[in-house]
């Protein structure tokens, strides 16, 4: 395994404190930037991320063109207090609404490109307790002062919120070290090289984004990772320490669901690649047990697979664009 990556294409946020030096080279490469938060019930956080990203990246430095919050139905406060700050705020099932409509995170990332404005995006989870305006900044440094980089993802120490002021030093990542780094140790040495491939916070340019299929739940930062790898190597691809993420505790079961998807997500990606063939299909229900009144009882999680497919396939979204029939053609015959 070539581990040069690791050492050239690893960055700390700190090494892009810099701002003015960023905006200079967004100015130069005359540049749109988009932020985009996926949003569902995110009251408690939301607000804060709008304020330092809006003060910090659009007022005093104009890094960010837009933020975008992209909801997937939240029944608390998360998009009044979202427009009351000043984000564009959309429903996900309202974007290119002729489309069966899903839930998911992935939904609510690929519906974004067809709302966004910008020729490099900026994904960030929406419930960040310890939101700093490097975890945008820090993310667009690579992808601004190098030319051949196209997709940078975050990783951090993960501290656990397990009250309201109670805290665990580590913890967080537990799926990535159970599950995804055995399968890319075991199929895909040279991808363990990313410290958290699950991260939720990554950045890239468009047409990267828009060139990729995003399946709707947790297996779309796993096939992110797979397709980039697959369609440009590893040399597009860049990480950056963003010192300290403080994000939700999450108990062992619905641990249990995200890796159920993220597996069944690898393994089908594994089939497309022509690298595995499997005599039967794979089941789509995730069974847990419960003990009541002293006995056992299923507990059924289903999950259905669906996943959008390139953006760039979508008649309304390359009329939107303008995307060019020659690109196109280049893009069915890659």
């Amino acid at each position: 395994m070539n581990i040069k990556w690791l050492e050239k294409n690893t960055f700390h946020y700190s090494d892009f404190k810099d701002l003015n030096r960023l905006v200079d080279a967004k100015s130069k490469k005359n540049l749109k930037i988009s932020l985009c938060l996926p949003t569902l019930n995110e009251e408690k956080t939301i607000a804060k991320e709008i304020i330092i990203m809006k003060s910090e990246l659009m007022t005093r430095y104009p890094l960010l063109d837009e933020i975008v919050v992209i909801d997937s139905g939240s029944n608390d406060r998360t998009c009044d207090i979202a427009q009351q700050y000043g984000a564009d705020v959309y429903q996900a099932s309202d974007i290119l609404p002729h489309l069966e409509p899903y839930k998911g995170k992935g939904e609510n990332l690929w519906k974004a490109l067809f709302i966004t404005k910008g020729d490099v995006i900026v994904y960030l989870d929406a419930d960040i307790k310890n939101i700093h305006h490097r975890f945008a900044y820090g993310l667009l440094g690579p992808l601004l002062l190098n030319d051949d980089i196209k997709f940078v993802k975050a990783f951090y120490d993960r501290p656990i919120s397990i009250g309201k002021k109670k805290m665990r030093p580590t913890g967080g990542g537990r799926v990535t070290e159970l599950v995804i780094r055995p399968l890319f140790s075991l199929f895909f040495p040279e991808l363990t090289q990313l410290i958290q491939p699950l991260s939720g916070e990554y950045a890239g340019f468009r047409e990267v984004f828009e060139r990729i299929p995003f399946p709707i739940g947790y297996g779309v930062e796993t096939s992110m990772n797979m397709d980039i790898y697959e369609k440009w190597g590893l040399d597009v691809m860049a990480q950056v320490d963003l010192d300290r993420r403080i994000h939700r505790n999450q108990d062992t079961k619905a641990l249990g669901r995200m890796a159920f998807v993220i597996l069944k997500t690898f393994i089908n990606r594994k089939i497309r690649m022509g690298l595995i063939d499997l005599r039967d299909e794979l089941f789509t229900e995730m069974i847990q047990y419960n003990l009541v009144n002293d006995k056992y009882e299923p507990d059924i999680f289903k999950i259905e697979g669906h996943e959008r497919p390139p953006i760039i396939e979508i008649p309304e979204y390359r009329e939107k664009f303008e995307v060019d029939p020659q690109q196109m053609k280049e893009f069915q015959e890659a």
